[in-house]
């Protein structure tokens, strides 16, 4: 059983280094043994190539039989952009396959350790699931709900502001806890924040340094207040979509037309409704999202029970000030039996700050 779980542990080590590169499918992660040694690894790497289990199939070759596999999800059965992965197993003479975790997909969801037991091939299910489940919660959620994971990011001082009350918010944070924002961006399909944020700091919202395809921008303006001469609108950086609701003004709207600009209207009354962009999203194969925002958008995301993780950073300042924004703004609660609290939350220290990741229902 110990050397299962280092096998396994193995495999998710290799699917996790692949995060950000392999949505809308999940990531997962292969290895095959034959005698107590490794002869096969694999990841899935992106959207089109082979699967985890080929290309560890591959580098196993003929030392494939008899052998043992280790993989986090569940082997497809189905037919996509490649083969199913459960085929090309039983071809290979694999004589047992440990399975991390089951694949919620209704083209799998089962089927692929069916197909394997009726092979004749051992399966045993289970090594490792809460580290293969966390691997792919964007994933699970995506093909569950048919809703991008949302993942809320703030950097707060100790009494809880994100800026002072003149706006100033650059830096909050330590060097490395700024880094860490960065790979989060890099592992989101999209980062939506307000207009608000535009105007006062004209964010680009990129992954800086990134040789990969960068996040789309959602920027969500009710009234379309948003500077036509704004970074994300003109720097050619990455695909920008501005969302509003009813009340948008006709002529900034025409303005932003005419410079080729994406606008999607929702049926927000007066405030853009964010169910209704996470969907359009969603129609984009859109897996997770990454909210970097104000105040107010948070408290809009947090109350309307969108959120299914956090990530504060807390820096070890006070700012102080009535007046300073801070984290969860909005309404708020009346009672503290109606406060928010998160099912799971795990701490660690980044430099100087508290991180602090917290996972709601």
């Amino acid at each position: 059983m110990k050397d299962d779980v280092f096998y396994m542990k193995l495999a998710i080590a290799n699917a996790k280094a692949m995060k950000g590169q392999t949505s809308p499918n999940p990531l997962v992660g292969a290895v095959i043994v034959k005698h107590g040694d490794i002869v096969g690894i694999g990841a899935h790497l992106k959207v089109g190539e082979p699967h985890a289990e080929i290309h560890a199939l591959q580098m196993a070759g003929e030392k494939a039989k008899g052998a043992d596999m280790y993989v986090t999800l569940e082997p497809c059965t189905h037919h996509g952009k490649t083969g199913p992965c459960t085929e090309a197993i039983i071809k290979s003479g694999v004589k047992r396959v440990f399975i991390a975790t089951q694949d919620p997909n209704p083209l799998v969801a089962g089927k692929g350790i069916s197909l394997l037991k009726q092979s004749g091939i051992e399966v045993e299910e289970g090594i490792c699931q809460r580290e293969a489940d966390r691997l792919n919660l964007p994933f699970f959620h995506s093909i569950q709900t048919d809703m991008p994971y949302v993942t809320l990011k703030s950097a707060i001082s100790i009494d809880g502001k994100i800026a002072t009350a003149h706006k100033e918010s650059k830096w909050i944070t330590g060097t490395e806890a700024r880094a860490e924002v960065q790979r989060l961006r890099q592992e989101a399909d999209a980062v939506i924040t307000g207009v608000e944020t535009i105007i006062q700091d004209d964010a680009g919202l990129i992954v800086k340094d990134s040789y990969t395809t960068q996040p789309i921008r959602v920027i969500l303006d009710s009234t379309l207040r948003i500077p036509l001469h704004a970074k994300c609108l003109t720097d050619q950086m990455a695909e920008t979509i501005v969302c509003t609701s009813q009340t948008y003004d006709q002529k900034k709207y025409d303005q932003l037309m005419e410079k080729g600009c994406q606008v999607f209207v929702t049926n927000g009354a007066h405030r853009t409704d964010i169910r209704e962009v996470l969907k359009m999203l969603k129609v984009r194969s859109v897996m997770s999202v990454l909210v970097e925002a104000g105040g107010s958008v948070s408290a809009s995301f947090l109350e309307a029970s969108l959120v299914n993780e956090a990530v504060v950073y807390m820096a070890p300042i006070l700012i102080g000030g009535k007046n300073a924004p801070s984290l969860f703004e909005g309404e708020g609660v009346k009672k503290l039996k109606d406060a928010i609290h998160p099912v799971d939350i795990e701490y660690s220290m980044v430099g100087k700050d508290l991180k602090m990741t917290m996972r709601f229902q």
